[in-house]
């Protein structure tokens, strides 16, 4: 049998399991709430049409041509990250305003952004004609520094969707020559010149001084917006060059949990996100967020996205099918592992079944007995839940009749106020009746109560320190021991005790907090304790 069972063991220990990598309690926090944000994208996304709705409505009614063109402009800017094509439609529409106005600036302008959008949805021929179109030393100042700008972000993609050393050389070249003079164009403390300086730095493998620059205007960008996103993505990609990865998945997070909120189409960072954790072995995610990520380039048709996506995706694909082969070999070893333990089981129990038929006779004298046992407890406990609500009732009804009297000696009080019946009002006047009333119902509650918990104040003085304990007369209590004793009851709401008590609720707070001064034990188990007096000890 021992043997058996060591072969089991040894067939499933054999077996490949797989579990999550655990990272840390915010990585893993941060996965979770990626997972879930995914899972809404299509909520997302309708919050972003709707925004965008607006602005067209808003266009349906301009007629201004110089309005059109920045409402247009506004709607390139919402959709230059979601719909490529749109973005570009509107474009067109720019280009035709300006030609309409004769406006040179709204027309640089708008063959920058074509440029742009050209250049992150893939179609780089195209960006680069747009680029050689415009005169350069003609634009103003501020299209200067988006010519620039733009054309940095064209090389970055390039580098990006040709992937080979040949060619890299020749856009980082680019890349420096133009970074240079854009940051020649913008004051030092502007946040473009910093950021840009930080890739700079990047480049020249000052990771440190990228790092600090980064990680301040990461503190400045503000929550779930576009800015957000991409100052995380780049504090994640000096953080790898660090060799802080932990930090690198962090932040690489924190852009692709952005992105999604804001519905960005032409995202970066989820696909960087699947190829990481690829290359970590984490394949199910890799899995998902890879063709999420092709969604969305699809969605936004990016041509440049589907091109990178294209290298990856068949490595992850391959590796989570493979996954999936390995989990079927798994479970056909649990299958004849489980098999085997079966027929162990089925003949163990033939055995036990002969020995639990010899007990069973005992057993069922045992049952019986605390049959009967449970039926004396559960009786008792009825009669103690019986004497508790019955006691809770009365206190309730008392409180009640006495708020009536009460009210009722005001209703008599103002009908003599209006000369109704002159002889009641020194009667309505008088609180003596209801004084009266009050101390009999609480000399009543207190008989009753010390009748159902006779030891109460005996207990109650045991939690005490010595030289605090209550001295009282025979069936009465004081109004602390009073307090205490509603609470024994159940009744803890402090508005109760103090609608019963005919106190404030401050003076209630105060009564209990003096008592609490007085315990001998811990404080805050305090009103725990006094509920346990009276109660019968387990045995």
């Amino acid at each position: 049998m021992k043997r058996l069972l060591f072969i089991i063991i040894a067939v499933l220990g054999s077996s490949t399991f797989s579990f999550p990598k655990s990272r840390g309690a915010e990585i893993d926090s941060l996965l979770q709430v990626l997972d879930k944000t995914i899972a809404k994208r299509t909520v997302y996304m309708s919050e972003k049409e709707q925004k965008i709705d607006e602005i067209k409505r808003l266009l349906k009614h301009e007629h201004s041509p110089e309005k059109r063109f920045q409402l247009n402009t506004k709607l390139i800017a919402e959709y230059q990250s979601f719909i490529c094509d749109s973005a570009l439609g509107y474009i067109d529409h720019n280009i035709q305003l300006a030609k309409t106005l004769n406006n040179r600036e709204f027309m640089d302008e708008s063959r920058l952004r074509l440029a742009f959008v050209l250049s992150i949805s893939g179609l780089f021929t195209q960006a680069a004609e747009v680029f050689d179109v415009i005169e350069y030393d003609a634009l103003p100042h501020h299209l200067k520094v988006f010519y620039c700008w733009g054309y940095i972000r064209y090389n970055e993609n390039l580098i990006k969707y040709t992937d080979h050393p040949k060619y890299e050389a020749v856009h980082i070249r680019e890349i420096s020559r133009c970074r240079d003079t854009l940051m020649n164009l913008l004051g030092k403390e502007s946040h473009t010149y910093l950021k840009e300086k930080s890739f700079k730095l990047k480049a020249e493998g000052a990771f440190e001084a990228s790092a600090e620059i980064q990680t301040e205007l990461f503190k400045r960008e503000q929550v779930d917006s576009h800015g957000y996103a991409m100052a995380a993505m780049g504090l994640s990609m000096i953080h790898k060059e660090l060799g802080n990865q932990s930090l690198q998945e962090k932040y690489l997070l924190l852009a692709a949990i952005t992105d999604v909120r804001l519905a960005v189409k032409e995202n970066e960072s989820l696909l960087t996100l699947a190829i990481y954790l690829y290359e970590q072995g984490e394949v199910d995610r890799a899995y998902n967020y890879i063709h999420a990520a092709l969604d969305d380039a699809n969605f936004y048709n990016s041509r440049f996205r589907n091109a990178v996506i294209a290298r990856t995706q068949p490595k992850i694909e391959a590796m989570y099918l493979a996954k999936i082969e390995q989990q079927r070999k798994n479970l056909r070893s649990y299958a004849l592992a489980i098999s085997i333990f079966l027929i162990v089981l089925v003949v163990t129990l033939y055995f036990l079944y002969k020995q639990i038929k010899t007990v069973s006779r005992a057993k069922r004298n045992l049952n019986t007995i605390n049959e009967q046992l449970v039926s004396v407890n559960q009786r008792l406990d009825e009669a103690n839940l019986i004497r508790e609500r019955y006691i809770g009732y009365y206190i309730n009804q008392c409180a009640v009749y006495l708020d009536k009297l009460d009210e009722f000696r005001k209703t008599v009080n103002r009908k003599i106020k209006a000369g109704q019946l002159d002889e009641l009002q020194k009667l309505s006047v008088s609180t003596a009746t209801l004084e009266k009333d009050a101390q009999e119902l609480y000399t009543d509650f207190d008989r009753t109560f010390l009748e159902v918990y006779p030891d109460f104040v005996e207990e109650f003085n045991a939690l005490l320190r010595e030289e605090e304990r209550y001295v009282l007369k025979k069936d009465h209590l004081n109004t602390e021991l009073r307090i205490f004793a509603l609470i024994r009851l159940g009744i803890t709401d402090v508005n109760q005790i103090a609608t019963f008590l005919r106190y404030s609720i401050q003076t209630i707070y105060n009564y209990k907090s003096k008592v609490k001064g007085k315990a001998a034990v811990d404080i805050d188990h305090f009103e725990e304790k006094v509920k346990k007096i009276g109660t019968f000890p387990v045995r």
